[in-house]
């Protein structure tokens, strides 16, 4: 297997920051960028997952996210309320309570100044 190391875009790793929900819970979540991003948006691509970000997918993450970011997109891997770092409490998978915050989460980042406006239109309501 190929490893690609080079892009086109030198890429700006956030190791760790809070998106706050609404109702003041903090997900936890990384996040990929092509260094031009702030005053150059581009699209998004967005994950999240159960699992610490730390550990356990982490050598997935690292070169897959990197990749997306080194060829153009901001990439966000986020973390469910109540797992790896996130606040509140892990209750079951696919919660309606899950479902409205990856919602809010998709608003959240769409709502940033590192987001073309064209890579959100194709959320349906």
């Amino acid at each position: 297997m190929t490893v690609v190391t080079r892009f086109s875009n030198s890429v700006r790793r956030i190791e760790h920051f809070w998106i706050t929900l609404k109702d003041g819970c903090r997900l936890a979540a990384r996040m990929w960028l092509p260094e031009d991003a702030e005053t150059n948006p581009v699209p998004r691509s967005w994950n999240t997952s159960r699992y610490r970000k730390r550990d356990g997918t982490r050598g997935r993450d690292e070169p897959m996210h990197h990749y997306f970011a080194g060829h153009g997109y901001a990439a966000v891997r986020g973390r469910s309320p109540g797992s790896g770092e996130s606040d509140g409490l892990l209750e079951d998978e696919y919660l309606q309570r899950e479902l409205d915050d990856a919602s809010e989460v998709i608003d959240w980042i769409a709502a940033q100044k590192w987001v073309a406006a064209a890579s959100c239109n194709a959320r349906q309501a």
